[in-house]
């Protein structure tokens, strides 16, 4: 599982419920630029991964469990166990 496995599985959950990721950001109680492709990586070109936190709140406010946002980790070649 890389950190763009990640990013992508967040840009794919939030298409699912029809939102941006900025949307799926608000709807979840986060900030609107949580997920913005300008904070994925810090200015010195390390990578940023979102925090827990920030997948349970976009899992609570959708009523999806895990397993319905790791299938977007597990179609781009990743197979979780």
């Amino acid at each position: 599982m890389t950190h763009e496995d990640i990013w992508t599985a967040i840009e794919h959950f939030a298409i699912e419920h029809k939102m941006s990721c900025s949307g799926l950001a608000k709807n979840s109680g986060l900030d609107p630029t949580t997920f913005n492709k300008s904070k994925r990586w810090s200015k010195e070109g390390q990578p940023r991964w979102p925090s827990t936190l920030s997948i349970s709140k976009i899992l609570s406010s959708t009523g999806e469990d895990i397993s319905e946002f790791t299938k977007f980790i597990q179609n781009s070649g990743v197979n979780i166990h």
